[in-house]
C-alpha cells in the first residue's frame, strides 16, 4: 500500500483584498488617462516575471503588506502615458517613467482607501526592458488582472495580505 500524497493546496487571496484593485483600474484609466478598460478575470500568477517590459512598482506596509506592479506593454505605455501626460513622452526619458510610476501610484492610492486606515504605500519604482524578474513576498500569492484598452495591454499583479491585528 503506497502512502498517501496529500494535494498541495493551491494559494488563495481574500478577494476583499482584490476587488479595490480592480475598482481603482476602472476608476483611474476612464478619469486619469481618459481610455475604457475592460478586464478578464482575476488569477492567481505562478511565475516571477511580469507580464509584460515596463513594471511600476508599489510597496504596501502597514496592516496590508506586499507589493502591486502594474506591467505594461511597452508601446501600449507609450499610448497611455500620452494619454495622461496630454502630450507624447519619449520612453527613455525620466518623464517616462515618472509617469508610469504615477499611474502605479494612482490605482495602489485609489484601492488602499477601501483597505483600511492603517495601510500604507510606497513611492513608485519603475523597470523598463524585457526579461525583468519582480521578487515578492514568497508567503503572498500573486493575484494577476488582466486588463485590456483599446492602445494595448497590461496587467495589475497584486500580492498582498492583511495582517491580523488585536482587534480581529
Amino acid at each position: 500500500m503506497q502512502p498517501s500524497q496529500a494535494t498541495p493546496t493551491p494559494p488563495t487571496i481574500n478577494p476583499k483584498l482584490i476587488v479595490p484593485f480592480v475598482n481603482s483600474v476602472r476608476n483611474v484609466f476612464a478619469t486619469m488617462v481618459g481610455v475604457s478598460t475592460t478586464m478578464d478575470r482575476p488569477r492567481i500568477k505562478t511565475d516571477r516575471a511580469p507580464a509584460y517590459d515596463v513594471s511600476g512598482i508599489i510597496g504596501f506596509s502597514g496592516d496590508v503588506i506586499g507589493t502591486v506592479v502594474v506591467s505594461f506593454q511597452k508601446c501600449a505605455a507609450a499610448k497611455l502615458v500620452e494619454a495622461f501626460a496630454g502630450m507624447a513622452v519619449d520612453p527613455d526619458s525620466p518623464d517616462f517613467a515618472d509617469a508610469v510610476g504615477e499611474l502605479a501610484n494612482m490605482i495602489a492610492g485609489g484601492a488602499k482607501q477601501h483597505l483600511g486606515n492603517a495601510a500604507d504605500i510606497s513611492i513608485p519604482s519603475v523597470v523598463i526592458g524585457q526579461g525583468h524578474v519582480i521578487t515578492r513576498p514568497s508567503d503572498v500569492p500573486c493575484v494577476v488582472i488582466p486588463c485590456k484598452t483599446e492602445v494595448g495591454d497590461f496587467a495589475v499583479e497584486v500580492s498582498v495580505k492583511q495582517l491580523q491585528t488585536a482587534g480581529t
